[in-house]
């Protein structure tokens, strides 16, 4: 295992992905509201996930070039997606939102950080 990610476009894939849902997420489109409201998250606080996701997508691009931050902000990622599929389960709320959204940037984190770091 290694603090600089090689290679790092798993890295800019992951940055790009988060960036977009970010950008998304200042006004949800239908399958943003859909999936927040499914676990029970009150509107007023939707904004709050904007902050530890546009501080990923920050770390994992400075990661690229400076030890452990992209390897930090990578593993912070899949533990945030983690939580939300404990969420998701939690409040029973397994509908296609919950596959494609959750589970997939779950699915897109882990292998970013295995291609980068592990590999």
């Amino acid at each position: 295992m290694h603090l600089i990610p090689g290679p790092s476009w798993p890295q800019v894939v992951l940055a790009v992905l988060l960036a977009s849902d970010v950008l998304m997420s200042v006004r949800p489109p239908g399958f943003i509201r859909v999936c927040l409201e499914g676990v029970g998250l009150p509107r007023e606080w939707w904004w709050v996930l904007l902050v530890p996701k546009t501080l990923a997508v920050v770390g994992l691009l400075v990661g690229i070039s400076h030890a452990g931050i992209g390897f930090s902000a990578n593993a912070g990622v899949v533990v945030y997606f983690l939580c939300a599929s404990y969420a998701h389960v939690r409040a029973r709320f397994l509908k296609q939102e919950f596959w494609v959204n959750c589970l997939g940037f779950l699915a897109v984190a882990v292998a970013a950080f295995v291609v980068s770091f592990v590999a």
